[in-house]
């Protein structure tokens, strides 16, 4: 074996130890997902957590699976499955049963679909509440047990994965330090106690401590009336203390948080109600994915492998929600700043001036048996934070934000400089110094994403297409802020290297012969020549050509690349395409999003009305209109879906935020604040939406916007009519 083979061979080795194995799949298992930040929970329609050797389901907190078995039997019993939701804001999932044939104590046949059982769930501030209402509607009193089983493995995120560990911790004897309480323990190599405490509110129980431990209870169900039992989870490390309120109490503060974000939310409304349910249930899964930080709320990754903060995803869903929320942009800046590198540490990949990748907590990360407590290994986060710093400024005007993040902006832009360009030819390229860390960093990081069009994978260190706009962005984005703070001669610097970039750019990465960016340059600068979406992200940074953005984006919407729901990852015709792998022709929700923010901006509005109406057609397939992580590039088919892809995280920031970004590709609204300016751009709506109603838009100091765009009954015309606007702001339509 040659020693390039050889060398290729070990790095597929290192990186795929952080894969997601099939084998943790949950596609065909129709789960039910609960989700608050640092605590999420899956379970089946019967609201179980039932154990399997490979299976993801169970309750966890902090990258780590507390309980993975949690069962619910009347007499030994499973019940019958009548209907099984999450409710529309997320904040609960509702599941009816019934019983099977059974007999009571006294020997008394209970006839099946007697007893009506409903089980409420739902998380809040890191506790786990459930309440179980039963009815008797059989004609006579019974006597039966119902019985809630436990037990947890304790297992890391990256366990559950598919990562195998030499050893690992000791699961405690289940105990009752009280009669109402019961709880489950694992003390870990890393020398924390985790406890999973599980505390009964209404009628006690006898507790069986034997593995699973169970708690059971006697009950007599008159006729016709109600019996009620509740219970709470509360997951600790190294501490029994009781933390949370009881069901009632809890609930009550979830509803209210969940109403105060309602009305922080601008309306969208739309003439279409199955749009109307898309933008809705997008909404409520961001809120679910949103942490409360010391810095302001942070949109976690994903559910189940990504529930932490994560740069990148941070990032882009934060641009693609800005119009909307330019808070959450904000926070996002303030937050990744408080974590910007400062030394040099080959370990966690950091450089000063560095953007985070991703956090992690849970026993791995703590005996660094991963690298991921706190890792930089990525080369887009850095300028995407630039990016966005200089967008929020549009959005906002907030010169005061600008002044605290000014200097993290400088330390980022002379890392892009330095350590982003490694060779100093211009363009940023990655190459990790760490062998168990990512071997490619953009945002399509599995091992074999970066390849030739005959198939070998590229060699680092390596330039990626999209990175390059990004930089591009970032350059100019930070020589706006640099006039902000009265440093012209840093405005101008960067202004110029905008400028030599993008001429470098479009000579170094177009392709007469793909009609498109190259997907990367190789060590050796030789170009990887295959028909990627990558190329279609450069199209929203603005690094592309007039004229070259034309080609390319007549060739993204080829079949090759378009599958009829969204763009490819990967054309079908090149060597390494399989529309069932992660990075290698899959479509993802968020890279559809951006390609069609970039068509919007270069003006191919049709192209761009062709992307949205592909995701939102995906959406009336997938079960609550949640678009996933991801889903296989096969062809659409008549009649049929779009194919899931197993592993999918779901629901995921940047996917859930894509429509967002989709409906302002569609106004094409810009809001320029310090100039108080309202640009729409060629706005368009698809033949399926007659109009759309945004309501309280935010304009900054304590002023909003509310109008609708409508079309022209007559033709495809599109007007706008403003039922709100502050007075010394200026609309600007450009038909």
């Amino acid at each position: 074996m040659a020693q390039t083979d050889k060398n290729l061979a070990a790095e597929q080795e290192v990186a795929s130890k952080y894969a997601i194995l099939a084998v943790s799949t949950y596609a065909d298992d129709r789960v039910k997902v609960l989700n608050r930040t640092d605590t999420f929970g899956i379970f089946d329609r019967w609201g179980d957590v039932l154990p399997s050797p490979d299976g993801i389901h169970g309750l966890y907190f902090r990258d780590t699976r507390y309980v993975h078995h949690l069962q619910l039997q009347l007499n030994d019993t499973r019940p019958l499955l009548l209907s099984s939701t999450v409710r529309e804001e997320n904040e609960c999932l509702s599941v009816d049963l019934t019983n099977q044939e059974l007999y009571d104590e006294d020997g008394r046949r209970i006839p099946k679909g007697s007893i009506h059982i409903r089980r409420s769930q739902f998380i809040r501030n890191g506790i786990f509440y459930e309440k179980l209402e039963l009815v008797n509607y059989h004609h006579q009193a019974c006597r039966l047990l119902c019985i809630l089983s436990f037990s947890g493995d304790f297992r890391d995120i990256f366990e559950v994965r598919g990562m195998k560990r030499q050893a690992r911790g000791r699961i405690l004897q289940p105990f009752s330090p009280e009669p109402h309480q019961l709880i489950l323990g694992y003390e870990g190599l890393d020398h924390i106690r985790r406890y999973a405490i599980i505390d009964f509110e209404k009628n006690m129980p006898v507790l069986r401590l034997q593995e699973p431990a169970a708690a059971v209870f006697a009950l007599s169900l008159p006729p016709q009336q109600l019996q009620v039992l509740e219970y709470s989870i509360s997951f600790r490390e190294d501490s029994l203390q009781k933390i949370g309120t009881n069901h009632g109490d809890a609930l009550k503060h979830l509803q209210l948080q969940l109403q105060e974000v309602r009305e922080s939310f601008p309306e969208i409304f739309t003439s279409n109600e199955q749009f109307n349910n898309w933008v809705n249930r997008s909404k409520t899964d961001l809120v679910s994915l949103t942490a409360h930080t010391p810095y302001g709320k942070y949109p976690y990754a994903g559910v189940p492998w990504y529930n932490t903060a994560f740069g990148r995803d941070g990032l882009i869903t934060a641009y693609e929600t800005l119009w909307l929320l330019p808070e959450l942009s904000r926070d996002v800046l303030f937050f990744l700043s408080a974590h910007q590198a400062q030394t040099l540490d080959h370990a966690t990949e950091a450089e000063p001036g560095k953007i985070l990748h991703e956090m992690r907590h849970g026993e791995m990360v703590n005996l660094q048996e991963v690298p991921f407590q706190h890792y930089y290994g990525t080369i887009d986060a850095t300028p995407l934070f630039v990016l966005l710093a200089g967008a929020y400024f549009e959005r906002t005007a907030d010169e005061a934000a600008i002044q605290q993040l000014w200097p993290h902006v400088q330390r980022a832009m002379e890392w892009m400089m330095h350590y982003g360009d490694r060779d100093g030819d211009g363009f940023l390229e990655y190459f990790s110094r760490n062998q168990h860390g990512l071997s490619n960093q953009g945002w399509k990081d599995s091992y074999d994403a970066i390849m030739h069009v005959d198939g070998q994978l590229a060699r680092a260190p390596i330039a990626l297409c999209e990175v390059q706009g990004y930089a591009y962005a970032a350059y100019q984005a930070a020589a706006r802020l640099a006039h902000v703070v009265q440093q012209p001669e840093l405005a101008e610097a960067w202004e110029q290297k905008a400028i030599q970039l993008k001429k470098q750019f479009n000579a170094s990465f177009w392709d007469d012969e793909l009609q498109a960016y190259v997907l990367a340059l190789d060590a050796d600068k030789k170009p990887c020549r295959v028909m990627s979406s990558n190329a279609g992200q450069v199209l929203f940074t603005g690094i592309a050509d007039v004229e070259k953005a034309a080609r390319l984006a007549k060739r993204l919407l080829e079949p090759d690349m378009f599958s009829g729901w969204g763009i490819r990852t990967l054309s079908s015709r090149e060597l390494r395409y399989n529309p069932m792998s992660y990075h290698n022709g899959s479509v993802w929700p968020h890279d559809v999003a951006l390609i069609a923010k970039g068509l919007a901006r270069y003006g191919h509005q049709q192209q761009m009305l062709t992307l949205l109406t592909g995701l939102f057609d995906a959406s009336l397939f997938i079960e609550l209109q949640r678009l996933p992580e991801l889903f296989c590039g096969f062809e659409r088919r008549r009649g049929e879906g779009p194919t899931a892809y197993p592993v999918a995280c779901s629901p995921q920031a940047w996917s859930v935020a894509a429509v967002f970004l989709l409906i302002q590709s569609m106004l094409h609204i810009e809001i320029h604040a310090p100039a108080r300016r309202l640009y729409f751009h060629k706005p368009v709506l698809p033949e399926y939406l007659n109009d759309v109603r945004i309501q309280h838009l935010p304009l900054g100091d304590q002023q909003w916007c509310s109008f609708t765009v409508y079309r022209y009954q007559s033709n495809d015309a599109v007007g706008i009519q403003f039922m709100e606007k502050p007075e010394d702001w200026e609309v600007i339509i450009v038909q």
